[in-house]
């Protein structure tokens, strides 16, 4: 449901991502943290049993003392701070070897001040022990590095999906004419294959024997089988219609076309911008307060004062327990799990928090056409009649009575356009380019192209049939007994919801565009009907990562919404990548986050929703840290003169206080859940 985009994987944010956190850089897993939390749970219960302040806190005196009870309390909170404690302090070695300090350092601070501290204390040291803050610390951050694991863990596999596009064998075609398969590894340029019905092409090549219709959808965008005969290329991946065809190898291995794409995809990864996680910030601005306001602490205690060391060494620890990020480790995991729940539910699979929280800032959203605004399948959007004695449903229904018998991708479309039972069609036959007839209840009806009627002399003027075909559709005409009586143009279906997605993005202040393989006509009339801020056409798959870079270069924050393997260097890309689920393996594994329901307008739910969330995080962060301006001076004896002098308890108190209002506001995400 989710994923990290470190190293080589795609979107390389950086080093920020939840691995980092949950395990300072060392890879810890999910299971790992899962059993680190657990045992030293289970060994924070006599911490906190045996701790002096909790039991005077409880009010239960000495009733839970006894002999060496000091020495117990240290050995098991020495397991409690190496064990649970080792992602922590690992963390702090490699975030100090970077020279870029966060929610590690300070975590690892905190910890070691009060297991040093205390440990002095049951040794000796006058003073108070903090081992149940060590404990619950560590507690608390172990349960939320799992959280936010459990929400954003996995792994990118986007090319080896494009790798799996390729058949494992091809059926070579020897000197001879005996047939024999091979792996692919083994073609090489001039070799022939032949490629079955239903089969992908093994290799780019040249047709040179045969006919059929190829499938590009999920490599060009093309929303139309291809016809290949003779002469045509062939795209490796690419999976075959109907027809047998002999295909010469021309490009094999790297100079493939897949593998260009697969390069293009591992260029757009390699070159993303880095991001630093906002808590990471935020820790980092409270390790500086907490280990700056202790040292000003004990600094001033000694020099201004007489209490003497042990004192000033106390307020200075108690100044930097009470800095303990409990509320700040919850802070951001908790949004993050109630936000991935909220969106789970709704059909929307965050991959990659990072760039989830990046969509907030999206000013500009990029859909692919085929398969993500449309349907990407033919169907019929305009009928005409030309005879009023005939409705349009009939002529619709004269031609899918007629096309039934094809299994040409135009009359696929217009009888799935046809509602009910169709009629019977006598004396079907093909013409070959043109269209097809047969009769229909007793009367012969033809579906035919309007180039059909030239070359028979049929004349037919009409000018919505030139309007509806400068708008890249394509126009069939249907002949009762020779004569016109209606048409019929098909197009790409448009999906019901995109219309209302473009709008509500277009609320949200958020412009929309379209980027295609298709003609320019067809991609005009998409634009026109939507109304999409810009379109680009015709453009070639290595080149559409080139029009994202085009878009970013206008200073925009750019969402890419696609589904096909020419998507994929796009959706890698962008700021943001947003992936129709119905669509190919490695889009979804190139994306950031999926949209199960393929359905457009939970392009606007995700901004929608990522706002809200980095709204509660933002919020919780003030919580988390906000209680440190009160408690820190209190804690360091600011108003010591004033017989006001805070406490370790009651600073305990104000930081689960902070606790629960985080975890509290957290659950209040989900008012903004999907409407």
């Amino acid at each position: 449901m989710a994923m990290s985009h470190g190293g080589q994987a795609p979107h390389a944010h950086g080093e920020h991502g939840p691995e980092r956190h949950a395990a300072g850089g060392h890879g810890q897993h999910l299971g790992d943290l899962k059993k680190r939390f657990w045992i030293s749970l289970a060994a924070s219960l006599p911490v906190l049993a045996l701790s002096p302040m909790v039991q005077g806190f409880l009010g239960l005196g000495d009733r839970l003392r006894f002999r060496g009870d000091s020495i117990v309390l240290f050995i098991v909170s020495s397991f409690v701070y190496f064990y649970g404690g080792r992602p922590f302090l690992e963390g702090l070695r490699d975030e100090l070897k970077s020279r870029r300090p966060g929610m590690m350092t300070l975590i690892a601070v905190a910890i070691t001040t009060a297991y040093v501290y205390s440990s002095a204390v049951v040794f000796g040291l006058r003073g108070n022990i903090f081992f149940w803050e060590l404990a619950t610390l560590i507690d608390i951050m172990l349960l939320g590095h799992w959280l936010e694991m459990r929400a954003v863990s996995g792994a990118s596999r986007a090319l080896e999906e494009l790798a799996r596009l390729m058949p494992s064998e091809a059926h070579l075609l020897r000197p001879g004419g005996a047939v024999i398969d091979v792996p692919l590894a083994e073609l090489k340029a001039g070799d022939r294959v032949v490629v079955k019905p239903g089969e992908k092409v093994p290799a780019d090549g040249d047709v040179v024997e045969g006919e059929t219709a190829v499938n590009e959808a999920m490599l060009t965008g093309e929303s139309v089988p291809v016809s290949k005969r003779a002469g045509a290329g062939v795209i490796g991946g690419s999976v075959n219609g109907e027809g047998s065809i002999t295909v010469e190898i021309r490009k094999t291995g790297r100079d493939s076309y897949l593998s260009q794409v697969i390069d293009l995809v591992r260029q757009a990864q390699e070159s993303k911008s880095r991001t630093q996680n906002l808590s990471d910030r935020a820790a980092l601005g409270l390790t500086l307060v907490a280990i700056g306001a202790g040292a000003l602490t004990l600094f001033l205690w000694l020099a201004l004062s007489g209490k003497g060391f042990a004192f000033a060494l106390e307020r200075m620890v108690t100044v930097m327990v009470i800095t303990c990020p409990h509320a700040l480790g919850l802070a951001v995991p908790l949004v993050v799990a109630v936000s991935t729940a909220i969106s789970a539910r709704n059909g929307l699979l965050i991959r990659n928090r990072i760039a989830f929280e990046e969509a907030r800032k999206i000013q500009a959203v990029i859909f692919d056409k085929t398969g993500t605004l449309t349907e990407g399948r033919f169907g019929v959007t305009d009928r005409l009649v030309f005879d009023q004695s005939i409705g349009e449903d009939a002529v619709l229904r004269l031609a899918a009575a007629v096309e039934a018998r094809s299994e040409h991708p135009i009359a696929k479309g217009i009888v799935a356009s046809a509602p009910g039972v169709l009629p019977a069609v006598e004396g079907f036959l093909a013409i070959p380019g043109k269209g097809a007839q047969g009769h229909v209840e007793g009367r012969e009806v033809k579906v035919v192209s309007p180039g059909f009627l030239a070359e028979n002399g049929i004349d037919l003027r009409d000018p919505r049939i030139a309007r509806l075909s400068a708008q890249g559709k394509t126009v069939v005409v249907v002949l009762l007994e020779g004569r016109p009586v209606g048409a019929l143009a098909l197009a790409d279906i448009i999906r019901p919801e995109s219309k209302a997605a473009v709008a509500r993005l277009k609320s949200m202040g958020v412009k929309c565009m379209m980027l295609t393989g298709d003609n320019r006509l067809v991609a005009k009339w998409v634009a026109e009907e939507l109304g999409l801020d810009d379109y680009f056409a015709e453009v070639l798959p290595q080149d559409k990562a080139r029009k994202i870079r085009e878009v970013q270069g206008r200073g925009l924050v750019v969402a890419m919404v696609g589904d096909g393997v020419n998507d994929a260097p796009a959706l890698a890309q962008a700021d943001v990548g947003i992936a129709i689920g119905a669509g190919t393996d490695v889009a979804v594994e190139t994306a950031d986050i999926v949209l199960v329901r393929s359905n457009p307008l939970d392009a606007a739910t995700i901004i929608r929703l990522a706002r809200a969330t980095y709204r509660k995080m933002v919020q919780n962060l003030a919580w988390a840290t906000g209680y440190n301006a009160v408690a820190i001076p209190l804690a360091a004896g600011v108003l010591y003169r004033a017989g006001i002098l805070l406490s370790p308890a009651l600073g305990a108190v104000l930081m689960s206080l902070s606790t629960i209002i985080v975890a509290f506001n957290a659950q209040l995400l989900k008012r903004a859940a999907v409407q």
